[in-house]
C-alpha cells in the first residue's frame, strides 16, 4: 500500500480528505503511483501530469523520505519506506514569485 498525500486543491478536486491509499501490485515508481491515482480518481487527469506527455507539470513537485523526487526519473524505484508504507509519497504545489 501507497500512501499519497496531496495538496488541498486536488483533495478538493477528489472529494478526498486525509491521504489517499493505494495498493499496488510490484516495483511502485512515480509513474505507476500516479497511474494508478489517476485511474481512481480521473477527475485529476492533467492536473499533475500533462495529458500527452505525461510530464510533471510546472509548479508541481513530489516528495518522499525528505527528499526532492521531482527530477528523479519516472520509473525509478521510490524509497523503500514509501513503498512499505511507512513514508508517504507528497504531491506539493510549489509557489513561485518574488
Amino acid at each position: 500500500m501507497i500512501r499519497v498525500v496531496l495538496p488541498a486543491h486536488l483533495k478538493n478536486l477528489a472529494h478526498v480528505t486525509g491521504e489517499v491509499r493505494l495498493d499496488m501490485d510490484g516495483p511502485a515508481t512515480q509513474r505507476l503511483v500516479l497511474d494508478s491515482l489517476e485511474a481512481r480518481y480521473p477527475m485529476l487527469l492533467g492536473t499533475i501530469r500533462d495529458r500527452h506527455s505525461g510530464e510533471r507539470r510546472p509548479f508541481v513537485r513530489f516528495y518522499a523520505c525528505q527528499e526532492d523526487l521531482s527530477n528523479e526519473s519516472p520509473d525509478a524505484p521510490l524509497p523503500e519506506q514509501v513503498t512499505a508504507g511507512e513514508e508517504p509519497f507528497i504531491i506539493l504545489g510549489a509557489m513561485a514569485g518574488g
